[in-house]
């Protein structure tokens, strides 16, 4: 049973060297001369004014998406997500028809270590057990 937890350990403690490794290089190999110009934040070449943190209303965001859709990336952008979400739609009702969501499965077949053995049936055909 830890043999399982240990894979997952393994997988945990990589994916957390891959991403801190790569950091603490850059870290170390970066230079370090900050100065006041680069630390000063750019807005297209003027000097900024004021204050960064301004709350805009949600049309202004609504807008800016429907521009990034329709505007940059034009009409075949968005047929090609809707063709991609009616896969994705249609490939959840496949397998929710087949009832493969459920979370008990009621047969298993080939079972291998810990499952060897377990037939499940229907609750409303019979009991549930292992045989």
């Amino acid at each position: 049973m830890y043999r399982d937890f240990g894979t997952i350990l393994i997988f945990a403690l990589l994916g957390i060297v891959l991403v801190y490794v790569p950091l603490l290089i850059q870290r170390l190999v970066a230079p370090k001369n900050p100065t006041p110009d680069k630390l000063s934040t750019y807005e297209c070449g003027e000097e900024p004014e004021g204050s960064a943190w301004v709350q805009f209303n949600i049309r202004f965001y609504v807008i800016a998406l429907r521009a990034v859709v329709f505007d940059e990336l034009g009409l075949l952008a968005f047929v090609e997500m809707s063709i991609f979400l009616g896969i994705l739609i249609v490939g959840l009702a496949y397998v929710w028809k087949k009832k493969d969501l459920d979370w008990v499965k009621y047969r298993v077949k080939y079972g291998r270590g810990r499952y060897r053995g377990i037939i499940k049936e229907k609750p409303e055909g019979g009991t549930i057990g292992t045989s």
